[in-house]
């Protein structure tokens, strides 16, 4: 579903992504780990399509984002760790427009914001300008928008920030569905409980450099995930 093959991406002496390799599999729910700075978001956006890398290959799907980006943003959401929406639009003429950029008929976008919508308690929320949504309501609106066209692969930067526990709980298991249904989820979280307990394989990064990846249980072994974070924090990092 998405290949990431020697991604570097320098930022003037800085390498912010250095040789980042890694494979996510349809079916898989991929957590991103690291500390700030660690080149985390630097790398989702470079898999979005929203910023440009040196050097190595981003595939979505066997199309390169750099050759194919059309093709590979028909396949993929994104969201960021805080969604700047259109505050001028209403949520339901967010909704709309996201859904008729990526051409979704309009049964099945009606069918999939009123089941969305309602899901998160959002439905008598869509007529009020965005510019009146809390950080919470706003973050629901970017997430029902990013499953709005069905896409392969969900790409998310902190995705559970500002929102609350039932909401939460929603969306993973929102992101459950997805790979039941043959798509992959790669998110970036600082909840590390909640990358253990979802996530079917992990990686961790340290200053642009993979530390270690694989599947949870090849990852943390019999300790936590955050014993082994902050273990691995503390070690120079492997070239």
């Amino acid at each position: 579903m998405l290949q990431i093959n020697h991604l570097t991406k320098v930022y003037g002496e800085k390498r912010a992504v250095d040789d980042l390799t890694l494979h996510i599999a349809p079916g898989e729910i991929y957590g991103f780990i690291g500390h700030n700075g660690a080149g985390k978001t630097t790398t989702l956006k470079s898999v979005a399509g929203i910023l440009d890398f040196d050097s190595g290959e981003i595939l979505i799907g066997g199309k390169s984002v750099k050759d194919e980006p059309l093709a590979c943003k028909k396949q993929i959401a994104y969201i960021p760790d805080n969604p700047d929406l259109y505050e001028f639009m209403t949520g339901i003429g967010y909704l709309n427009f996201i859904a008729d950029i990526f051409g979704v008929s309009a049964a099945d976008r009606k069918s999939r914001i009123e089941r969305y919508a309602d899901l998160f308690e959002l439905t008598k929320d869509l007529n009020q300008s965005i510019a009146a949504y809390s950080h919470g309501m706003k973050q629901k609106l970017a997430i029902i928008s990013a499953w709005i066209h069905e896409p392969k692969l969900i790409i998310m930067d902190e995705p559970f920030v500002g929102l609350d526990p039932k909401a939460s709980h929603l969306l993973k298991g929102m992101m459950r569905e997805v790979c039941t249904g043959g798509g992959a989820i790669f998110f970036s979280t600082h909840v590390l409980e909640v990358a253990e307990k979802l996530c079917d394989k992990v990686a961790i990064i340290k200053a642009g450099s993979l530390i270690r990846s694989g599947t949870m249980d090849e990852v943390k072994g019999d300790d936590s995930l955050e014993e082994v974070f902050l273990e691995l924090e503390g070690e120079g990092v492997e070239k």
